[in-house]
């Protein structure tokens, strides 16, 4: 050890003469080897991880490293706008949010379109075919609602204030059926056609890409779903995909992504304009296109064949940000179906001190005490059922809440969450399979709902039955819980393995409570509820 010490001393110190003996010219050149490119830090949309295998490439044509931190559209925009913490850039899928949200502190200094993809419906192959919707120009947003109406079209689609996909599909329906040709409000369509539309949503994520992979696993119980364009033509390509679908362009128009890069920090313009003449390049838009299925916003770039020719209309968009929150606010609260959300919450001693502080905290921002605009949309929302499971070494109490206009279910599951104590060891899937039970007897009751688990533990099982033993139960009563949904929350000292395979065996997804905050977990979540 002591002469590996030696001869690594002795290299440094020959290094240090090296670079004493240079002149300034070479120590530059030196210097270069070791701080070469800039680095600018990027807030962006989380489908947007397609587009690191051409990091490498990007740095090497502008020699500009781009640091990517992902992020939901509308989370991203109050961030930006909070100016808590410093971006280079940001890139969306729009700006549309950012732009309304911003106001007059002009935080965005310049942006360029970088590709296109329409958020669109698309539905099985042999619906379109029953409909004469194959190769038809002429579909409105009306006939698809009227195929809505009559329980003729369920289909997936991610939550607005999640995902701006789903954004982008609440937006285009209060746009297409107010028929106004201008800005709309939340009080330009009647709500009873707007309840009557969402009636058919069946499925709802907080992302694009995991609405995709959810579609498949459901996809028997499903008529179609909306989605990017891109998105759409990838799930026809999946071998798991059982029967095509048909993607259609409403004759009105629709919400177009069209992905800008925007320039936050106006120091760091001459840098932004490389790495957008390099995106927009024949180049890297022939690469995106093939790889990522978004059609090129380069015209020297031929459309790829996968893409059918004509014009994408766009539908006009609220002018200011109230509407748009009103619009949302009112989807959540009236107009989608309700949901009824189950938290099974561990309260074993391990627990005690910061852990049963942050938990309470994370379960009342969704009461309301998450001042901020998205900690409003992630709140407990009107006609939603909440159940609340807590656990130790045996299940600890079960109490069910339904929260109404007037606040004071609220208040009661704030009381509920502020008086949990802890004590005892660890019960994980004697609760979880308790949950599923009680889950099993609410959708037979009122099968019309979203129904969803949030398991929320910080150690190992070490009471009851096992996660095999659960695993045997959850195959036996798929007929009763399929579509039930579990996510983990994972904490302290909680194993990763075991709850991403409960997570893969039920669909749902896992999201770490270790990473940013417990609060922060749940309030995610919520955009999969």
């Amino acid at each position: 050890m002591n002469s590996l010490r030696t001869i690594l001393l002795t290299n440094c110190f020959s290094l240090l003469l090296l670079l004493t003996a240079c002149d300034s010219s070479t120590t530059d050149d030196i210097s270069k080897v070791f701080n070469s490119g800039t680095t600018l830090k990027v807030i962006a949309g989380s489908e947007l991880k397609d587009i690191e295998p051409m990091l490498a490439t990007i740095k090497e044509k502008t020699g500009i490293q781009l640091q990517m931190e992902y992020i939901g559209t509308l989370d991203g925009a109050e961030k930006i706008t909070a100016q808590q913490e410093p971006f280079d850039l940001a890139w969306f899928s729009h700006a549309k949010y950012l732009s309304l949200l911003q106001a007059d502190k002009k935080i965005i200094q310049g942006q360029e379109k970088i590709s296109i993809s329409p958020v669109i419906p698309a539905v099985k192959e042999s619906l379109a075919k029953k409909w004469g919707w194959i190769d038809n120009p002429n579909i409105t947003w009306a006939q698809i609602a009227d195929k809505v109406k009559a329980g003729q079209l369920k289909y997936a689609m991610t939550d607005p204030t999640a995902s701006n996909s789903g954004f982008s599909t609440v937006m285009s329906v209060q746009a297409a059926f107010a028929n106004k040709g201008d800005v709309i409000t939340a009080q330009d369509v009647d709500a009873e056609k707007l309840k009557n539309f969402f009636s058919g949503q069946s499925l709802t994520t907080g992302s694009s890409g995991f609405l995709s992979d959810s579609f498949l696993r459901d996809q028997s119980k499903l008529d179609g779903i909306f989605n990017y364009e891109s998105e759409l033509l990838k799930l026809n390509r999946s071998p798991a995909l059982t029967e095509k679908l048909v993607l259609i362009y409403p004759k009105e128009g629709t919400i177009t992504a069209d992905y800008p890069l925007i320039l936050l920090n106006k120091d760091k313009a001459t840098d932004y304009q490389k790495v957008v003449d390099y995106l927009k390049s024949t180049e890297f838009q022939s690469w995106m296109m093939s790889n990522t299925d978004r059609r090129p916003v380069n015209a020297e770039v031929a459309l790829g064949t996968q893409f059918p020719k004509g014009y994408l209309m766009d539908l006009p968009f609220p002018n200011n940000i109230a509407a748009v929150n009103e619009i949302l606010l009112a989807y959540l609260n009236d107009r989608r179906k309700p949901s009824h959300s189950f938290f099974v919450l561990d309260i074993s001693g391990s627990m005690e001190g910061d852990r049963i502080n942050a938990l309470k905290q994370a379960m009342n921002n969704l009461t309301g005490d998450d001042a901020t605009m998205t900690g409003q949309f992630a709140r407990f929302r009107n006609r939603e059922k909440v159940t609340i499971i807590t656990f130790s070494n045996i299940i600890m109490d079960i109490r069910e809440f339904t929260i109404d206009k007037n606040g004071s279910a609220l208040q009661e599951i704030k009381h509920y969450v502020t008086d949990m104590k802890v004590g005892g060891g660890t019960a994980i899937f004697s609760a979880l399979q308790t949950a599923y039970q009680q889950t099993a007897i609410a959708k037979k009751a009122d099968p019309n709902q979203f129904y969803s688990i949030v398991l929320m533990t910080d150690g190992l099982n070490q009471s009851g039955i096992g996660y095999r033993d659960f695993k045997n139960f959850y195959v036996k009563e798929s007929d009763n819980i399929a579509g039930i949904r579990v996510f983990p929350i994972l904490f302290g000292e909680a194993s990763a393995d075991e709850l991403q395979n409960l997570a893969n065996l039920t669909g749902g997804k896992v999201f770490d409570g270790r990473k940013g905050s417990l609060a922060q977990a749940f309030k995610q979540i919520r955009g999969y509820q």
